[in-house]
């Protein structure tokens, strides 16, 4: 058995879980995939952790830490099965959950359903008022009423109601009374969660900062339960292992600091596929990146400018159409993936998707008992899988059942089996297209001038099709397709954020306060890696503010430079910059208004990354040859395909399609005229055939 000291990361899909063990010193990795328990998935993460050591021949104890990836909140949120609520709000003001902002989700639609009003987080009856009021200055206008406090708490208790949100008005300037009713509260029901509005987001807009922390609420028990389930079984396999967490900011932060605001995993896993992208994307020399993540239910779009990850703004901070106040990365999901479920709907339409086939039963193909035809089936059906060495030979794959779907779907439909398989892939491929519209041309971004990282089980089958559709003119495939978010969580920073609401302008000498407040959240963002048992003096800390004209509704954020002789006066400049780069002119004479401002701290790692194969010795790389099906502009062609194993493609190899590269982890789709490089980086580069990038 070899020792090292290792980090195992842990990235939970729809249909199976990836796990890359990296051992800290050397950046040697090591990948495996075992299906996801979908009834316990933590009971899946600890047993397919000890299972990879086994076969990677490492003794347990030499696991250090397991950094993971979860979307037990986001599913939470999209399916609204989270736990029962209650609320204590400023008296008058119970119904800012259910009234929102006059912005309407689809501006033009007039048949729409407003999620904070069609499926409420907190029921009307279960928000109770509490007499107290702060003033936006801070000033206590009204004391609090302690005996309303303890009255509400206990009829809470009563309802079988354990998560408690507390949301009082500019409890972002003064949170005293949100403390104290904290206190209050325990002391009526020593067992409830209690989440503090002020503690979500020090931010103002009020119905942003209730919702905040009613979602943090609607998730927190299954969260926590889930954190402690997992611990005990990692203890049950025998992993004596510390536990962090991805956030949906692309950061790792630690499982106690995830019990107390569980919301912050909202994004868990699709942010760890993006940090793992582009961290691929700059080991190749790419620093504008589509990031392309498709598994087995989902896919996930995200957008990297100059190196830069994109995060969402104020407008676009949102999961299952409710607003929050949260960092994350701008991430665009839909239900798109390799078990994407393909019917006719009660109009006629061939439609595939949102619904999947999950790990079980899973497609036909998987031999499970599956009988829906999925997007996998299609690519058996055509040949496009390779059936007897998918996962590496560990799942042989049904033929006959799968044509057997296909077939009966073709009937339905009146096509040929062939042309419904085709059309599968063809619905998902443009569904993910428009996907990636959204995030890029939507934006003013054009793809033309960008590469797509593809990854995922599912990623690298869609990617040069896909993207062809938006003229993207090249492809990157990482080393582990299928384990990048994986990847990501084992290449990520340990990272903290603190934010507070300031309302500085640039018309008044603002200057000692403005280093006041940037002052605080520093000393924040220190106390939280102190509480890790991190070195705080190591950390990197960088602040930012997001910034308007005076009168404005909405912000953008700009680095504050402490180094200018005039921090604030520099950060102006920057806004006057930025405001014309975006909207096309600046307002040199108006006042700049500092609505919030921001501390994140980073610890950058001291890991050189993941150290990649480039060539197994011995053996040739072609294991068979198949006549395959692809599609192109015209319709569907079929060629005579080698299928080669990718590892023992020597660094520096051109491939040109049609190709099909097998792996443990994924399947390469190169279509006809395709030229695909074995990069120095371990990626494989495609260059799209010129007919079908222009």
């Amino acid at each position: 058995m070899m020792q090292a000291e290792v980090i195992a990361g842990v990235d939970v899909g729809g249909t199976f879980t990836d796990i890359l063990l990296l051992e800290e010193a050397s950046g040697k990795a090591f990948a495996w995939k075992v299906p996801t328990t979908s009834e316990n998935p933590a009971r899946g993460v600890a047993a397919g952790v000890a299972e990879a050591c086994a076969a990677a021949g490492y003794e347990l104890d030499v696991v250090k830490r397991l950094h993971h990836g979860t979307t037990i909140a986001t599913n939470a949120m999209l399916e609204h099965r989270g736990g029962p609520v209650g609320m204590l709000t400023t008296e008058g003001f119970r119904d800012i959950l259910h009234i929102g902002r006059h912005q309407r989700p689809l501006n033009y639609s007039i048949m729409q359903d407003i999620p904070w009003q069609a499926r409420p987080l907190i029921r009307r009856r279960d928000r109770l008022p509490v007499t107290e009021r702060i003033g936006p200055d801070g000033a206590i206008i009204q004391p609090l009423d302690e005996r309303a406090v303890r009255m509400a708490a206990r009829l809470l208790a009563e309802r079988k109601i354990r998560s408690i949100v507390v949301g009082f008005l500019f409890s972002f300037v003064n949170p005293a009374h949100e403390l104290r009713a904290r206190e209050l509260i325990f002391e009526e029901a020593p067992e409830a969660f209690v989440t503090l509005s002020h503690e979500m987001t020090g931010q103002f807009r009020e119905f942003e900062r209730f919702t905040s922390a009613a979602v943090n609420g609607f998730v927190g028990e299954g969260v926590q339960r889930y954190i402690s389930e997992l611990e005990g079984q990692l203890e049950c396999e025998g992993l004596d292992c510390e536990l962090r967490v991805m956030t949906s900011a692309g950061s790792i932060v630690s499982a106690v600091r995830i019990a107390e605001k569980p919301a912050l995993t909202l994004l868990s896993g699709p942010a760890a596929g993006v940090i793992g992208a582009t961290w691929i994307g700059l080991s190749a020399g790419r620093r504008n990146l589509i990031t392309f993540d498709v598994g087995g239910t989902s896919a996930d779009i995200s957008v990297v400018v100059d190196g830069a990850i994109r995060e969402a703004g104020a407008r676009d901070m949102a999961i299952a159409g409710f607003p929050v106040q949260f960092p994350m990365i701008d991430i665009e999901t839909i239900g798109a993936g390799g078990g994407s479920i393909a019917y006719q709907d009660g109009g006629g339409a061939f439609r595939v998707g949102p619904a999947s086939a999950g790990s079980r039963p899973g497609p036909a193909a998987y031999g499970q008992g599956g009988d829906l035809p999925t997007v996998t089936d299609a690519h058996v059906f055509l040949r496009r899988l390779d059936p007897g060495r998918f996962l590496g030979g560990r799942m042989k794959l049904d033929i006959a059942a799968a044509s057997h779907v296909m077939t009966r779907l073709a009937e339905t439909l009146g096509l040929s089996p062939q042309q419904t398989a085709s059309g599968i892939l063809r619905i998902l491929n443009a569904n993910m297209a428009e996907a990636i519209r959204s995030r890029t041309v939507r934006r003013g971004i054009d793809p033309r001038h960008f590469a797509l990282v593809a990854f995922g089980g599912a990623g690298p089958l869609h990617a040069v099709e896909v993207a062809a559709l938006l003229e993207i003119p090249e492809v990157i495939v990482p080393p582990y397709p299928g384990l990048t978010s994986a990847a990501g969580l084992v290449t990520t920073d340990l990272r903290y954020d603190h934010v507070r609401s300031a309302f500085l302008r640039s018309d008044r000498d603002e200057r000692a306060r403005f280093a006041a407040i940037l002052g605080e959240l520093e000393e924040r963002v220190r106390a939280d890696f102190a509480r890790d048992g991190d070195f705080a003096q190591d950390a990197t800390i960088t602040f930012s503010a997001d910034t308007r004209y005076a009168g404005q509704g909405y912000e953008l954020r700009i680095p504050v430079d402490l180094a200018a002789g005039d921090p604030l006066g520099a950060t102006a400049a920057l806004f006057h910059e930025a405001h014309a780069r975006d909207y096309g002119r600046a307002f040199y004479d108006r006042t700049v208004e500092f609505v919030n401002l921001r501390a994140s701290g980073r610890r950058v790692s001291s890991r050189g990354g993941i150290a990649v194969s480039t060539g197994e010795a011995g053996g040739g790389a072609e294991v068979a040859r198949e006549l395959c099906c692809f599609m192109t502009a015209t319709g569907i062609v079929e060629r005579e395909t080698p299928f080669l194993m990718r590892w023992r493609l020597p660094q520096g190899s051109e491939i040109t399609g049609p190709a099909i590269l097998l792996q443990d982890d994924t399947t390469i789709v190169v279509p006809p005229g395709s030229r695909a490089h074995c990069h120095a980086s371990g990626s494989v580069i495609i260059t799209l055939a010129a007919e079908a990038a222009h």
